[in-house]
């Protein structure tokens, strides 16, 4: 019996000294999960940085795409406020900012004679 308890305490003492020579498979676990999330940060900013940058260029687009698009017909309310303004003596550019109008487009409205009314003795 007191061979028994003996043998015990020896494995036992040469368990624990075997434990402090085994790698923690805890620690590496641990250092592994925390390189996978900095490498997850990582991409994630590069993500967000790449994204900003395609944001960019299609607010860019969009500024560039109204002055190369032609624009499409005046409404025939905002033809008449631009022909009374302008009978009224307001100047052509702040007939424009007034009708969110181009003055180019303000001048095309004024230059049509067709718009012109005949019957302006009210």
């Amino acid at each position: 019996m007191n061979g028994l308890l003996i043998g015990l305490a020896a494995a036992g003492t040469a368990f624990i000294v075997l434990s402090f020579f085994l790698k923690d498979r805890q620690q590496q676990l641990e250092k592994d999960l925390e390189e996978l999330s900095l490498q997850m940060l990582q991409e994630h900013y590069q993500i967000n940085k790449k994204i900003r940058l395609i944001e960019e260029e299609l607010l860019i687009s969009d500024d560039l795409s109204p002055s190369i698009k032609k624009p499409g017909p005046i409404n025939q309310i905002i033809q008449n406020q631009v022909i009374a303004l302008y009978n009224q003596g307001v100047d052509i550019p702040q007939i424009a900012g007034q009708s969110s109008l181009s003055v180019k487009q303000v001048k095309r409205i004024l230059a049509n004679p067709k718009l012109h009314r005949k019957d302006t003795d009210i």
